[in-house]
């Protein structure tokens, strides 16, 4: 293990003045990075309060008003202050590094860019920042003398802003509508920077034909961003004049509120396309490293990119089917819509040839691709379905919407930035995260993304409508099944930074400027040759060369079998054997388990019963013998295979130690589950007897699962370690 950083307060001090001072392209894209960050974990708290309240059908946890505050606030930050400033950033750090530049082209413009964020971000949730900090001083100070804190609220008028709501009197929407207007500023300095960059500082080697799948995208997404931000500010500056100054743009006298409409989704259906571009250039980039293989069809994926980049801004009136939109109108924007998603198959289409034939690398980049392109034909079909007219109009109001919208901004764009973050993570920090975990953690954050939102396109299915605080009391299972999912979300971001941060400190110092092996391919591009030479500089680390190469165009090896099943037989035969000692072990467990539970019956301090309610949580009569059956199969299938997927992050081998430690933490949910009232001494022994008996089960899982030759720890190999 490589010696850990350590930081007195004079290192902190000057840390600080060089921070926020710095106009070095890298710095500030780890600037953006870290205050797309904290954005993304603020939006993510408000959707967790969402999901939660949504566990039960009426407004019980918080109220209708609340609700509308969370689902305003939550689109708005996520959108607007967490994914363009993570790809601001990313582009910042590697986009010079890709194209031979020294730095942007404008520094110190490039620094304004960034810090005008931080007091848009301030504005825009002033409410709750004024709220909370009113309640607090609302303890030892008189409440008349904190009016105007407490007349700050978060705005509860959807994050589209419709009028009339966005004309209702709230002092905290003008801040709102300021903060949007200052991202706005904000992101157009950024783009005409990476336009300039882009255009006027390649290196002499680097033309249009050979420059990277990444560069373009931004390019082509500052474009975008150019033409639409403009648009956004000027609509937010007369709604501004309308709430303060009298005018009437979206007045019913006026303009009307339908002019709102048409000034917000010209620009907002290109800012889905805006947040989109980066990630499928990221995932063009990355994808081909970790199968081996060249990215096929790069110019039409250039093309592909470029069309929707044009074709973004003919598409914004299908977001208003349902508003009586004239018929022949609708139609020209329903092809616009449904000739959009041609692009889109292309490049899926070709990063499905990439992977054909590859030499693909169980990696948590490569499971988060490969997961991306899956949830993302999910996203598009549902989007051609949602073009068509009389399709939109049943389901625009329903929680369709929201899960198609979702499985694109959650299903793919989240995913390549930690995609990315585990890609660049030596190059950035010169350090190597824990990879088991962060395979576990991107297999969760797919688990979790599929199951959230798949769901939400049932509940759309079946007509539930969206934005409700309260909803029919026959939907609450879905929901709750889509609660679990985003919480399963919650988990795996809370591990992804855990590994980023544990790893920033304590994590092995790369000794190879390769750690993917990419110059075996012939795609050790120009950022890792900029950090080949920075480790040679300053760390003595030579260059590596690889006993063999081959170029990364030819299939990964000639004699790989071509047969599907030739290649899932061993997995399937591994995954059946580690089964089979699980469910043996299991079953071995939880007949030693109830010999433990039978005495605890017969002591008074466990309740057979329990069995029966257990039987009808899954639609089962109220039987015990019933409700045991399903607690043996449960013991059998469940937990062994859970105890499979997780004994490798438990401490000590995957034998008797690993089985206590995993034991102990589901006795938690057990003691839980069939806890009957008991109080006093009797409730003591009661939680004595089901650690006990959890203790046994463990014992018996792992023991038999050595015995039968089960799944093992994998050995620490130094590559893992590093």
């Amino acid at each position: 293990m490589g010696r850990s950083r350590q930081f007195g307060l004079a290192d902190v001090k000057a840390a600080a003045v060089r921070w926020t001072t710095t106009t070095n392209h890298r710095e500030i894209g780890l600037l953006y990075i870290a205050f797309g960050t904290v954005a993304a974990i603020w939006g993510g708290i408000d959707a967790m309060m969402i999901r939660t309240h949504l566990l039960t059908p009426s407004a019980n946890l918080w109220t209708e008003q609340t609700y509308n505050e969370l689902f305003t606030m939550h689109g708005l930050t996520m959108l607007i202050f967490f994914v363009a400033p993570v790809f601001f950033g990313i582009g910042n750090y590697f986009l010079p590094l890709l194209i031979g530049a020294d730095d942007m082209a404008f520094p110190r413009l490039n620094a304004i860019g960034f810090w005008l964020l931080p007091p848009s971000l301030l504005l825009a949730r002033l409410g709750i920042v004024a709220e909370v900090t009113g309640s607090i001083l609302a303890v030892v100070v008189p409440r008349d003398f904190l009016s105007v804190l407490l007349a700050f609220q978060e705005p509860a008028i959807g994050w589209t802003m419709y009028p009339p709501l966005s004309l209702a009197p709230n002092p905290q929407t003008n801040f709102l509508l300021l903060g949007l207007h200052l991202s706005g500023i904000a992101t157009t300095i950024g783009a005409i920077n990476f336009i300039t960059t882009i255009i006027y500082e390649r290196d002499e080697s680097i033309g249009w034909a050979n420059l990277d799948i990444f560069s373009w995208n931004m390019l082509v997404t500052s474009s975008i961003i150019v033409f639409a931000f403009p648009l956004l500010g000027t609509a937010v500056l007369m709604l501004l004049f309308d709430r303060n100054f009298g005018t009437t743009f979206y007045a019913i006298e006026g303009g009307g509120p339908l002019l709102w409409q048409h000034l917000f989704w010209f620009w907002g259906h290109p800012e889905v396309y805006i947040i989109f571009l980066p990630a499928t250039g990221l995932m063009s980039l990355i994808l081909p490293k970790f199968v081996g293989r060249k990215l096929f069809g790069f110019k039409f994926i250039v093309y592909s990119t470029i069309a929707i980049g044009v074709l973004s801004f003919g598409v914004w009136a299908h977001h208003m089917f349902t508003t009586g939109v004239d018929p022949r109108v609708r139609a020209s924007f329903m092809a616009t819509s449904i000739a959009i998603a041609v692009p889109s198959a292309i490049k899926v289409f070709n990063w499905i040839t990439t992977m054909w034939n590859g030499d693909v690398r169980l990696a948590a980049p490569t499971i988060l691709c490969i997961s991306s392109i899956g949830l993302f034909i999910v996203a598009g079909v549902t989007g051609i379905f949602l073009a068509v007219i009389p399709v939109d109009i049943i389901y625009h109001g329903t929680y369709y919407v929201v899960g198609h919208f979702h499985l694109i901004v959650m299903g793919i764009i989240p995913l390549m930035m930690f995609a990315a973050s585990y890609y660049w993570y030596p190059l950035i920090t010169g350090r190597m995260y824990d990879r088991r975990l962060a395979i576990f953690q991107s297999s969760l954050l797919v688990v979790g993304s599929a199951l959230t939102f798949l769901t939400l396109l049932a509940l759309g299915y079946l007509e539930l409508p969206r934005r409700y605080a309260t909803y029919p009391a026959e939907y609450s299972g879905l929901q709750i099944v889509a609660t679990v999912g985003a919480f399963l979300i919650g988990i795996s971001v809370l591990m992804w930074l855990y590994n980023m941060i544990w790893s920033y400190f304590q994590g092995k110092p790369v000794e190879t400027a390769d750690p993917w092996e990419l110059k075996a391919t012939e795609q050790f591009t120009p950022e890792w040759r900029w950090f080949e030479d920075r480790l040679e500089r300053k760390r003595g680390v030579a260059p590596t060369e690889p006993e063999e190469t081959r170029p990364s165009y030819v299939p990964a090896r000639e004699d790989r079998p071509l047969s599907i099943y030739s290649r899932i037989k061993p997995v399937a035969r591994t995954v059946a054997n580690d089964a089979g000692a699980g469910a043996a072990g299991g079953l071995f467990g939880t007949v030693l388990m109830s010999g433990m539970l039978l005495l605890a019956v017969a002591l008074g301090v466990f309740d057979l019963a329990t069995f029966a309610d257990l039987a009808t949580l899954v639609g089962l009569p109220a039987n015990i013998g019933l409700g045991y059956a399903l607690f043996l199969f449960a013991g059998m299938t469940v937990w062994p295979l859970l105890f499979l997927s997780l004994g490798e992050y438990l401490p000590g081998e995957l034998t008797f130690v690993t089985g206590l430690w995993y034991a102990t933490v589901i006795a938690s949910g057990f003691a839980i589950a069939f806890y009957t009232g008991q109080t006093g001494l009797e409730l003591v022994t009661y939680l004595i007897f089901v650690i006990l008996s959890h203790w046994i089960y463990g014992l018996g899982l792992a023991g038999t699962i050595t015995y039968l030759g089960g799944r093992q720890r994998r050995p620490s190999t130094e590559a893992e370690n590093e």
